[in-house]
C-alpha cells in the first residue's frame, strides 16, 4: 500500500552496545524504502556522516503488522559523535524529499549524555501469579552485571533469578554477541512492599526501574521508570488495569472508538442503492418465511422488527409470527391481527398456553410455505437489504440451501449500532466450539422436511443443535460477508447474568456432543474457558505411532530442550524422533547425537548432505518416518501441556483433517502463533501475534480450535498419507511460506487444516537458521515470496475463506479495515 510521500519514521534511537560514541538510530519508510529521500543528521553547525544497514524480512514484517502500511524493511543509521557533548545541544534530524528539506526528528544531547551512564535493559511482562511477582525482561551489557532489588523503604528483598534467551532482543542489537545480551525472569515470594526498586550495575553504568502494585485483585503490576503520574495511579486504582490502558492507548494513538459508526456510514447500502434493489427482477426469486417466535414481546420492539421486515428491498416475503406467551393480552393480540389483515404476507398463530421456544418456533414452521427460512428473535431487526442479498447469492448459485450472515447489535432504542461480528466463511470446527453461525439464519424448506423441526430437548440452544442437523446434510453452505441482522442488546453489558442460563450452554455442549455422535466421532464436549465456548477432547481408542521430525544444526542444547520436555511431560508415548542432521560444524554436536542414539530407542539420526533447504530437509525425514502421522517440529521449540500430542491427533485422526497446528508463545508468554492468515502483511502472517497468553482474541478466535487455511510449521501434525498424496513441500520454498503452501496443497486436495488451541507450546524462534539479513538470504526471500504469490494468486486476490473482507490485512488482530 502506497502512502503518498514516502515519509520516514524515527522508531528509536540508542547507543552502538559497545561504542557509546555511535548514535544509532532505527528508521522505517511509508513506502517501505529509503527510495531517493535522504536523512541528514546536524549537530550545531556541522553534518555527522551515518552508515546504513538494512534489516528486511518477515521478522520485521511481524513486528508492524498494526501500522497502516506495510513495513518489511529497518534502516539502522549509525553516526559517530563526539565525545564531548553539550548538554544544551541536539542533534537534528532533516529529511530530503524530492529537493525539499524539512526537520523530521530531534535527540537532545541531555538523553544522549543520559544513555551512556545507563545499562540498555526493559522489563516488559510484571505480573502477579500465586502471590507471587514474576518479572520479564533483559539487558545488553559485554560485563556481568549485579542485581540489587530493594523495597520501597530501601530495604532488601530475596529474589530468584533465572536467564532467559532472548532472539528477539539480539534482532536488535545486530552488532552484540549472543552472550552480550541477557534474558531474564525475576521471582519474589511474599512480598510485604508496595513498591520495589531494581537496580543494574555493570560498574561503570548504572540503570535502574521501580515497580509499583496495587491490591491482588488487580493481579497486575504497573511499571515505569521512575513513577506513573498520581493521576494515573488514581484512575487506575478507580478503573482498573484494562480501562487505564485503554485510555492511555486512546490518548496517545488518538484512536477513534467510534469506528464501526464511520464504517457503516462507508459500506451500509445509500438510499439509492436501496430504490436500485427494490427494482431488481431476479430470475429465480423464491419465497422466503420470515420464523418470529414471540413470547412476552414488548410492543415497541414487534413494532420495530416488523416495520424493518416490510421495509425489505426484496419483496416475496412472508412473516410467520406465533406468539407462544400463554397470557390473554387483548392489545397484543389486537396489533398481531392489525398486522394480519394490513398484510396478507403476514401470517399469525396464537397460543393459548404458554410454549417453550422449541415448540413456539415450531407452530411458526408449521404456517410457513416459503422456499427458504430465516429465523428471527422477537427484538432484533433485520438491515433493509437482509433479503435481497440472501436472493442475489441464490441467483448465482441455485446449489446453496443454507445462508448466514455477519450481525451486530442494536441498543435497546434502536439507535445505535455497536461490536460487530465479522464472520469465517463455513468453519465446522468453529461452529464446533461455538454457535458463531447465529444470526441471519436461512435454510431451505428441504433441509427442515428432512432433519425435521426444533427439539424441545435442546430448548436454550435449540437454534444451536438445528443449525449443526442442517449443515450435516447441506449440499452448499454460504456466507454472507454483510452485516444483515441487527442483535438488541444492552451496550456495554452482559445482559442478564450468564449462570442463570446454564441450562442453555449445557444444552449447547448436549447439541455439539449429538453432532459428534452422528457422524460417529468419539469424543467428550466440554465447556470452554467462557460460557457458551465448547472445547472437544477426543477419545482415542487407536494408539498409531507419530514420527517426530526435528531439523537440527548444532544447537545441541535447543534440541536437547525440545527432546527432553517432550518425553517428561507428554501423557502419549508411541512416538519415533527423526533428527534431521542438518550441516553441524561443531563435534560435540555429533558426539551428542552418538549418544542420543545409544540412550534412547525412539531417536534416529539421518544425515542431510547438501545445502540448506527447509522443505526438503523435511521432505528427506518423512522417508524415513514409520508412524501414519507426522509431527513437523522446530528443535527451538518446547511443548507445555502434557496433553499436546493427544490434541494435535485426536483432530487429525478425523477423515477429513489433514493438518493440525498448535498455539504457540514466544519466550516472554505473548503469543507467537495462532493460525495463519493469508493476505496478512501482503502474503501471509500469524493472527494474533504479541498479544498476552490470556488474550480470548476477536470474538475467542484465539481460544476456539476452527478451520483455517494454514497453520505454521513449527509444530504440524500431518497425515503421512497425505503428505506424500501433495508430494510433500514444496522445494522451490526453501527457508519462506513452504509449511503455508503445504497447508494450502493440502486443502486444494480435499482436506481441512485445523488450529487447535489446546496444544500448547513455546518456540524460541529463528535460532537454528540466523536472520535474512545477508543480501543473499533477502534475494532468496523475496524470490520466495514471488513463487508463493503467483502459485496462489487467486485467494490472494479473492481473500482467506477465514478471514472476512470487512476485517484489516495491515494488522493482526482483527481490526476494521
Amino acid at each position: 500500500m502506497m502512502c503518498g510521500k514516502n515519509k520516514v519514521r524515527v522508531i528509536k534511537f540508542r547507543l552502538k552496545m559497545d561504542n557509546p560514541n555511535i548514535l544509532v538510530v532505527k528508521c522505517c519508510f511509508t513506502q517501505n524504502k529509503l527510495g531517493d529521500n535522504k536523512l541528514f543528521f546536524i549537530l550545531g553547525e556541522k553534518c555527522l556522516k551515518a552508515k546504513i544497514s538494512v534489516k528486511e524480512g518477515i521478522e520485521v514484517r511481524k513486528k508492524h503488522l498494526l501500522d497502516s502500511y506495510i513495513i518489511d524493511k529497518e534502516y539502522f543509521f549509525w553516526i559517530p559523535i563526539p565525545k564531548d557533548l553539550n548538554k544544551k545541544s541536539c542533534i537534528r534530524v532533516f529529511e530530503e524529499v524530492q529537493g525539499k528539506s524539512s526537520l523530521v526528528y530531534v535527540i537532545p544531547s541531555s538523553k544522549i549524555i543520559k544513555l551512556r551512564k545507563k545499562i540498555d535493559m526493559h522489563i516488559d511482562d510484571p505480573q502477579i501469579i500465586s502471590n507471587k511477582i514474576i518479572l520479564n525482561g533483559w539487558y545488553v551489557s559485554r560485563k556481568s552485571v549485579n542485581f540489587e532489588i530493594r523495597g520501597k523503604n530501601h530495604e532488601g528483598i530475596k529474589y530468584e533469578l533465572k536467564e532467559i534467551y532472548r532472539q528477539d532482543v539480539l534482532e536488535e542489537y545486530p552488532e552484540a554477541k549472543g552472550e552480550n545480551i541477557h534474558g531474564f525472569r525475576i521471582g519474589i515470594e511474599n512480598i510485604s512492599t508496595s513498591g520495589i526498586e531494581i537496580t543494574l550495575n555493570d560498574g561503570e553504568r548504572v540503570s535502574d526501574y521501580f515497580c509499583e502494585f496495587f491490591p491482588s485483585n488487580i493481579k497486575k503490576i504497573v511499571l515505569s521508570s521512575k513513577k506513573l503520574s498520581s493521576k494515573t495511579v488514581s484512575y487506575l486504582k478507580s478503573n482498573g488495569t484494562r480501562k487505564t490502558l485503554k485510555r492511555i492507548l486512546v490518548k496517545i494513538f488518538k484512536i477513534d472508538e467510534n469506528n464501526y459508526k464511520l464504517w457503516i456510514k462507508k459500506n451500509c447500502p445509500s438510499l439509492k442503492e436501496l430504490e436500485e434493489q427494490s427494482r431488481t427482477r431476479f430470475t429465480y426469486s423464491p419465497k422466503i418465511s420470515i420464523i418470529v417466535p414471540l413470547y412476552k414481546t414488548p410492543l415497541v420492539y414487534l413494532e420495530e422488527l416488523v416495520k424493518s421486515v416490510k421495509a425489505q428491498t426484496y419483496a416475496n416475503w412472508e412473516l410467520c409470527l406465533s406468539d407462544g406467551s400463554g397470557e390473554k393480552n387483548i392489545q397484543m393480540t389486537k396489533i398481531l391481527n392489525q398486522y394480519k389483515c394490513s398484510d396478507k404476507r403476514i401470517k399469525v398463530v396464537i397460543c393459548d398456553r404458554a410454549l417453550q421456544i422449541s415448540e413456539n418456533t415450531n407452530k411458526a414452521i408449521q404456517i410457513a410455505q416459503g422456499d427458504y427460512f430465516a429465523f428471527v428473535d422477537h427484538d432484533d431487526l433485520l438491515s433493509p437489504d437482509a433479503l435481497f442479498e440472501c436472493v442475489a447469492a441464490l441467483n448465482k448459485n441455485r446449489e446453496i440451501n443454507i445462508l448466514y450472515s455477519d450481525e451486530d447489535k442494536v441498543s435497546m432504542n434502536g439507535k445505535e449500532f455497536f461490536e460487530p461480528h465479522f464472520k469465517t466463511d463455513f468453519n465446522i470446527n468453529l461452529l464446533c466450539s461455538m454457535n458463531y453461525i447465529c444470526h441471519l439464519f436461512v435454510v431451505s424448506k428441504q433441509i427442515v422436511h428432512e432433519i425435521g423441526m426444533m427439539r424441545a430437548e435442546y430448548d436454550g440452544a435449540q437454534d444451536y443443535d438445528f443449525i449443526l442437523r442442517s449443515v450435516e446434510v447441506a449440499k452448499s453452505i454460504y456466507h454472507i460477508p454483510k452485516v444483515l441482522y441487527h442483535w438488541r442488546s444492552h451496550k456495554g453489558s452482559t445482559a442478564e447474568n450468564p449462570k442463570i442460563k446454564q441450562y442453555a450452554f449445557a444444552a449447547g455442549a448436549k447439541a455439539v456432543q449429538a453432532h459428534y455422535d452422528r457422524l460417529g466421532i468419539k469424543a467428550r464436549v466440554l465447556q470452554g474457558e467462557e460460557l457458551g465456548l465448547y472445547r472437544t477432547e477426543h477419545i482415542l481408542d487407536e494408539h498409531p505411532l507419530i514420527s517426530i521430525i526435528i531439523p537440527n544444526k548444532d544447537h545441541i542444547e535447543d534440541l536437547e530442550h525440545c527432546i527432553s520436555t517432550l518425553e517428561k511431560k507428554s501423557r502419549y508415548d508411541n512416538y519415533e524422533f527423526i533428527i534431521v542432521e542438518n550441516n553441524s560444524e561443531k563435534e560435540e554436536t555429533f558426539q551428542y547425537y552418538k549418544k542420543l542414539e545409544k540412550d534412547n530407542k525412539k531417536i534416529s539420526i539421518v544425515y542431510w548432505e547438501r545445502e540448506f533447504n527447509y522443505s526438503a530437509i523435511n521432505n528427506y525425514g518423512a522417508k524415513y518416518a514409520k508412524g501414519e502421522y507426522l509431527l513437523l517440529l522446530n528443535n527451538d521449540t518446547e511443548i507445555i501441556n502434557e496433553q499436546c500430542l493427544e490434541e494435535l491427533l485426536g483432530y487429525c485422526m478425523h477423515d477429513d483433517i489433514g493438518v493440525v497446528g498448535a498455539r504457540l508463545y514466544y519466550n516472554d508468554n505473548t503469543i507467537q502463533h495462532a493460525g495463519v492468515i493469508v493476505g496478512f502483511g501482503g502474503v501471509a502472517g500469524h493472527a494474533f501475534i504479541g498479544l498476552p497468553h490470556n488474550e480470548k482474541g476477536y470474538f475467542s478466535r484465539i481460544i476456539c480450535a476452527q478451520d483455517l487455511c494454514a497453520v505454521t510449521g513449527a509444530c504440524m501434525m500431518v497425515k503421512k498419507r497425505v503428505f506424500d498424496e501433495v508430494g510433500g513441500f514444496d522445494e522451490n520454498l526453501v527457508v519462506a511460506y513452504n509449511d503455508i503452501d503445504l497447508c494450502l496443497k493440502i486443502r486444494e486436495a480435499g482436506y481441512l487444516v485445523v488450529y487447535n488451541p489446546y496444544a500448547e507450546l513455546y518456540h524460541y524462534e529463528s535460532k537454528s537458521r540466523g536472520l535474512e539479513d545477508t543480501k543473499e538470504k533477502l534475494e532468496r526471500f523475496h524470490k520466495e515470496m514471488d513463487i508463493f504469490r503467483s502459485k496462489w494468486s487467486e485467494i490472494i486476490k479473492n481473500g482467506d475463506p477465514f478471514y472476512n473482507p470487512n476485517l484489516s490485512l495491515e494488522r493482526c488482530d482483527f481490526g476494521l479495515k
